[in-house]
C-alpha cells in the first residue's frame, strides 16, 4: 500500500516542499528511508515506530519505504516526523488516505506521541501558500508564526492523536493571527536616551545615523557611554513594516531563535557578538548553512563592541553586505543567500590601553601601538562608517546633574519625519528606503551640492578623503538637509558631516 504526504523543508532561508511517498510491502520488518536523508531525518524512524505504538497505532510487520522527493536534494532536520507518521497511518489504512487532501504536514515527535516544535516554520508556509496548498497541520506552539501568513489555513496540534482524529473527521480548530494589528500595537518599553549623559554630539549622531540609516563608529575612553549609545539605538529606528517584520521573523525562525508560541517579532533586532566570534558565526556558515550575527541583525542593529578585537577576516567578510543588503556562503555542495541589510554601529577604544588624548597622563601607549591599534579597522572598512565620533570622558558634573536632555520619543519623532521625506523621495525606486542605500545615480539627482559646498568638499578630497567617503559625506549631508525638513544641501549640513569623519584625520 502506498500514501502520498505533502510536507516542506528549509534550504537557507528559503524553503520548498517535499512530497513524503510512504510504501508498505510484504518482507521481513525493515524501515528505509531514502531521498538524501541526513542523519535528524534517518534518526526519525525510531521516534515514528515508538510515537505509533504508544499512541495506540502497531504497525503491522511489514518493509517500510519512504521516499522523500525531490530525492536529488539533501533534507535536514526533525520536522519530517509527522509527515511520515501520517503517511504510515494512511498506508496502514488507519486513517482514510483521502482525508490527506491538499494537506502539508511538519513537526517533530516525542516517543509518547507529544509534537514538539520545529525550526523555519514561516518560511515553509510562505512556501506552502504560494504552491498553492491549502492547510497546514503542524505542531501547536508553531501554529502563530504560521498563521501570519494570508491565505493559508493552519491547524495547530499537541500530540499525534490529534492529528489521527482530525484526519478521521474531528477536525482541529484553525489558528489565526492579525499580523498587522501585532505591528500596530504600542511600543515596547526599552532604554532611553535621557539615561546618557552628556555626549551630545554622539546622540546626535545617533539621531542622524537613525535617520538615514547609516553606519556609525563610535571612539572614545571606556565608560563614556558607547555601549549605552548603542543600544538606544533601536528605540528611535522606524517601526518594522508587516514585510520588513516576516522577513525578520523568517530569519529568527531559521536560525531556531524565535521564541516559542510567538507569532512574528515587533521590534528591531539588536544583535551584539562577542569579538571571538568566527567568520561563519558573524556572516553565516557551518554544516547545515545557517544565517549569522549579520543576517540575525537584518531590518535592525548589528553593534560590535571593541571594533579592533574582532578578526580581520571576520570584519573585512562584511563588505559584501554592508554594499549589497545580502550574505553569499558558497560551499561544495551548493551557495545560499542570506538578508543582510543592518545598520552597523562599531565602537572601540582610541589605543590599546583606551586612555589616549583623554587629557590626563593615564595612557602609556607611544604613537607607533596608537597606529597599529588603529590600522586593525582596514581602511575600506572604515570608509563604509558613514559616522565617526569621538566621545571623550564625561565631567562629573553631567553625570550628577539633573534632566539627561531629550528622551526617546522627541527624537524618534523627528526620525520618523525624515524618513517619511525619504520614503516619498525614493517612492520610485525599488530597495532604497533610506539616504544611505543611494547609489551614485541618486546622489548626484538627490543630494547635488551647490557650488560653495563643492568648493568645501574639494579642499576636503585634496586632504585625503576617498571617493567612497565623499559620496558617503554627500549622503549624510542630505539627511541633516532632511531632519532640517530643508529641500537642498547647505554649507552648514556638508561642514557637519565633514565632521563626522574624525577617522579620516586621524593622527596620533
Amino acid at each position: 500500500m502506498l500514501s502520498h504526504v505533502l510536507s516542506a523543508a528549509v534550504r537557507g532561508v528559503s524553503s520548498y516542499l517535499v512530497r513524503v511517498e510512504v510504501n508498505l510491502s510484504p518482507g521481513l520488518p525493515a524501515f528505509a528511508v531514502v531521498g538524501l536523508a541526513e542523519n535528524a531525518v534517518r534518526e526519525g524512524r525510531e521516534r515514528v515506530g515508538a510515537a505509533l505504538r504508544n499512541t495506540g497505532f502497531p504497525l503491522p510487520p511489514r518493509r517500510v519505504t519512504v521516499n522523500l522527493a525531490p530525492a536529488d536534494v539533501r533534507k535536514e532536520g526533525s520536522a519530517f516526523d509527522l509527515p511520515l507518521a501520517v503517511g504510515l497511518l494512511a498506508a496502514s489504512g488507519f486513517v482514510p488516505a483521502d482525508a490527506l487532501g491538499n494537506q502539508a504536514f511538519l513537526g517533530e515527535l516525542g516517543l509518547d506521541g507529544a509534537l514538539r516544535p520545529v525550526r523555519g516554520v514561516l518560511p515553509m508556509a510562505m512556501r506552502c501558500r504560494e504552491e498553492g496548498v491549502d492547510a497546514l497541520v503542524l505542531p501547536q506552539a508553531n501554529a502563530a508564526e504560521a498563521a501570519v501568513v494570508d491565505g493559508l489555513t493552519v491547524y495547530g496540534a499537541a500530540s499525534l492523536a490529534e492529528v489521527a482524529a482530525h484526519l478521521a473527521g474531528n477536525p482541529l480548530a484553525p489558528t489565526s493571527v492579525d499580523a498587522a494589528a501585532l505591528l500596530g500595537g504600542p511600543a515596547a518599553e526599552g532604554p532611553d536616551l535621557t539615561d546618557v549623559r552628556g555626549q551630545e554630539t554622539a546622540k546626535r549622531a545617533l539621531e542622524v545615523a537613525a535617520a538615514g540609516g547609516h553606519n556609525l563608529l563610535l571612539v572614545g575612553p571606556p565608560g563614556t557611554g558607547k555601549t549605552m549609545l548603542a543600544r538606544r539605538l533601536p528605540g528611535i529606528l522606524p517601526p518594522l513594516s508587516l514585510a520588513e517584520a516576516l522577513e525578520v521573523t523568517g530569519v529568527h525562525s531559521v536560525a531556531g531563535l524565535l521564541p516559542e508560541g510567538s507569532a512574528v517579532l515587533t521590534r528591531r533586532p539588536f544583535r551584539a557578538p562577542h569579538h571571538t566570534v568566527s567568520d561563519a558565526g558573524l556572516v553565516g556558515g557551518g554544516a547545515p548553512v545557517r544565517p549569522g550575527e549579520a543576517s540575525l541583525a537584518h531590518h535592525g542593529v548589528l553593534f560590535l563592541d571593541e571594533l579592533p578585537e574582532f578578526r580581520r577576516p571576520a570584519l573585512e567578510a562584511l563588505r559584501q553586505p554592508l554594499e549589497d543588503g545580502r550574505v553569499r556562503v558558497s560551499r561544495a555542495r551548493g551557495s545560499e543567500d542570506f538578508p543582510a541589510r543592518f545598520l552597523l554601529v562599531g565602537a572601540m577604544n582610541p589605543c590599546p590601553c583606551g586612555y589616549w588624548g583623554d587629557g590626563t597622563d593615564r595612557c602609556r601607549c607611544d604613537p607607533a601601538h596608537v597606529a597599529r591599534y588603529g590600522s586593525r579597522v582596514s581602511g575600506p572598512l572604515l570608509d563604509r562608517m558613514d559616522l565617526h565620533v569621538e566621545m571623550p570622558s564625561v565631567a562629573f558634573g553631567k553625570l550628577t546633574g539633573g534632566a539627561g536632555g531629550e528622551g526617546t520619543p522627541a527624537v524618534r519623532a523627528r526620525v520618523l519625519r525624515a524618513r517619511e521625506i525619504q520614503a516619498r523621495r525614493f517612492a520610485g525606486c525599488p530597495g532604497v528606503y533610506a539616504n544611505a542605500q543611494m547609489g551614485v545615480a541618486l546622489v548626484r539627482r538627490h543630494a547635488r551640492p551647490p557650488p560653495e559646498v563643492v568648493r568645501l568638499l574639494q579642499r576636503a578630497v585634496d586632504r585625503g578623503l576617498s571617493a567612497r567617503a565623499y559620496h558617503r559625506v554627500l549622503k549624510v549631508a542630505r539627511t541633516l538637509a532632511d531632519l532640517a525638513e530643508r529641500e537642498g544641501i547647505t554649507r552648514d549640513d556638508a561642514l557637519e558631516a565633514l565632521t563626522y569623519r574624525v577617522m579620516d584625520r586621524r593622527d596620533p
